[in-house]
């Protein structure tokens, strides 16, 4: 700020000058108006980014790659456990030295490190954490990002508005939903100090059986999700939050979870381009900030068997030429199983393959040092190059120009209370929630329950879950028993539940991927045996109808959250009338072609 006091006082003296002649002002006082790189502080200007990457450290461009998370409420927090938990897993003692010695592009927050315990909190770690960016080199603002999908994955909780996952609203079925909802995240999580949001899911969940992707998907037909996704990408920013679009190429049709295993998807290229490609490029055309790769291997992409991670025929070829994506490319966390395909070696090697093949942002590698101390040795030693590098960490400099991150790097603590979880907010909530629970059998007639029954046994799966559901029940003319009896109801548990059964009107139970733990189905059997009307909730996928046999009355909630067992004792209740339909076609068990019940399925109640 001085220095540019200085050169507007010397170039009002020489304007003066000219004005007066030449008598008196000596020609060296002159100053010459500003080449474009002595801007290089007015973060605004369109040759900001290759101004200051021409003043950056090769060190200084090497962290700005890396983006991982630190244990901590604080970014000086002082706890043991917390120091502990760093010493382990970084070699430093806090989230201040992480940043200082690899000058970090950016920080990825999580509730199990201990970020994420409220609002006020959470606003002041962002801005502890940008104040130690800002101070230390190069002093560029950092990006701060969480995984913020909502319904299975929500990393941030109440009081921050929480809404149902994709699936839930892609059975609402209004993109106008999507939107606002995307818009009302942004601007909670940007009140808090998030800029960037991992929370587009674009993959079509044509699998029933996907291990990992299931609900987090928006349904089965390409063309459908992919204005889901184009609606939430542009409420995500509009909100002020960088969006994200996962997983690229799309990693709908796997049965192995990345997490654990490499997938391979058998899928042609015909296959891909009318399934998995559409929402990533409608993703793109909505001008998405970032897309995130996928650690799945696709053959008939790349018959290297390298993971889409570390292929440059699917990151640089196919993304970047084919689809003309301009935007950042971050891999999914490169911790992950499906991403270390070199045993060992990968700690070293996996980012430096994935910047070759077109990675820009390296998410949370297992071992940052050694990770940034590989990509340092293979700039230095020419296998990555000077242009490769400009150019991933320039993509980096101008998504944070772009967003905001540089111009308002720091968020106001006292004013969270007035942006997050308002009444506004959560009436919005409520309202789309409530648009998404899917009537799928009433044959029984049992739906709306109404008297005589009175009281009502809340049963199956998730102590929260039975817990908030029996809660809503009971705030209304009804009495809730809850028994939850695990994700594996052993025989005693089943017991229990019948016994209890014999004592109320009605059974609420619900049942969550019913097709990987059996005993959820015996449970359902054993409760219909008792003769009492049974009415069973699919609380995630649900697909678990097709196991169910002929149990009269189903629904499905796509959602566990307290928001949707909110809409669902609505439903249950009569309180509102069903209007979800399905997103995804329902098969048969055993029988994945068959049609049980089809995309755009869904009952209501008789209007009486």
């Amino acid at each position: 700020m001085v220095e540019h006091q200085r050169k507007h006082v010397l170039l009002t003296a020489a304007l003066v000058c000219l004005s007066l002649g030449s008598t008196g002002c000596g020609r060296e006082e002159v100053t010459p108006p500003p080449t474009p790189c002595e801007r290089k502080d007015d973060i605004h200007a369109a040759d900001w980014v290759p101004c200051r990457l021409k003043d950056m450290t090769l060190e200084e461009k090497v962290g700005q790659l890396f983006m991982t998370y630190a244990y901590g409420e604080q970014a000086t927090d002082p706890s043991a456990s917390m120091i502990a938990s760093n010493q382990k897993d970084h070699g430093v003692d806090t989230a201040e030295q992480l940043i200082s010695r690899y000058h970090l592009g950016g920080i990825i927050y999580f509730t199990w490190s201990n970020n994420l315990n409220n609002p006020r909190q959470i606003a002041a770690l962002s801005n502890g954490l940008q104040e130690v960016a800002m101070r230390q080199a190069p002093g560029i603002p950092l990006l701060i990002a969480t995984d913020q999908e909502h319904g299975v994955v929500s990393r941030v909780g109440e009081p921050v508005t929480q809404f149902p996952g994709s699936m839930a609203l892609g059975a609402a079925g209004r993109l106008q939903d999507t939107h606002e909802a995307a818009r009302i995240t942004g601007r909670e999580l940007r009140a808090l100090g998030i800029n960037q949001n991992f929370g587009t899911v674009a993959d079509v969940n044509s699998n029933p059986l996907n291990p990992v992707i299931g609900v987090r998907s928006f349904g089965v037909d390409p063309a459908r999700v992919s204005g889901f996704v184009q609606s939430q990408v542009q409420g995500m920013q509009t909100g002020g939050v960088a969006a994200s679009a996962k997983h690229f190429p799309g990693h709908g049709d796997t049965d192995v979870d990345s997490h654990y295993g490499l997938p391979i998807i058998s899928r042609s290229t015909q296959q891909l381009d009318a399934v998995d490609l559409p929402p990533f490029v409608a993703a793109i055309d909505a001008g998405v900030d970032a897309i995130m790769s996928a650690h799945i291997v696709v053959p008939s992409l790349d018959a290297s068997g390298l993971p889409a991670t570390l292929s440059r025929p699917i990151l640089t070829d196919l993304l970047r030429g084919q689809l003309g994506y301009k935007g950042v490319v971050v891999s999914d966390s490169l911790a992950m199983a499906g991403a270390r395909p070199f045993g060992d070696e990968s700690d070293a090697r996996v980012p430096v393959e994935a910047l070759k093949a077109g990675v820009d942002m390296l998410l949370m590698p297992p071992k940052i040092d050694v990770a940034y101390n590989a990509v340092l040795a293979a700039v230095r030693g020419g296998e990555i190059s000077q242009e490769r590098l400009d150019e991933a960490v320039g993509r980096i400099l101008t998504l944070k120009q772009k967003r905001g991150v540089l111009a308002e790097p720091l968020v106001d603590e006292l004013a969270t209370a007035g942006v997050v979880g308002t009444a506004r907010h959560l009436d919005a909530a409520e309202s789309i929630t409530a648009r998404s629970i899917t009537l799928l059998r009433n044959d029984a007639g049992v739906l709306p329950l109404k008297a005589p029954v009175s009281k009502v046994l809340v049963t199956g799966w998730g102590v929260a879950t039975t817990a908030s559901l029996g809660a809503e029940l009971s705030k209304r003319w009804v009495s809730a028993q809850v028994l939850q009896t695990g994700i594996a109801p052993a025989q005693p548990a089943i017991d229990e539940a019948v016994a209890a059964a014999g004592q109320v009107d009605a059974v609420v139970v619900l049942t969550s991927r019913a097709w990987e733990n059996p005993s959820q189905l015996q449970l359902v059997g054993a409760l219909r045996s008792t003769q009492k009307p049974v009415v069973v909730v699919s609380v995630r996928e649900p697909y678990d109808v097709g196991h169910l046999g002929d149990a009269p009355t189903v629904v499905a909630t796509y959602g566990y959250r307290p928001v949707s067992m909110r809409a669902l004792a609505k439903v249950l209740l009569g309180v509102i009338n069903p209007m979800g339909q399905l997103p995804v076609n329902i098969p048969e068990a055993g029988n994945p072609s068959s049609s049980l019940y089809p995309v755009g399925y869904g009952l209501s109640y008789p209007v009486r």
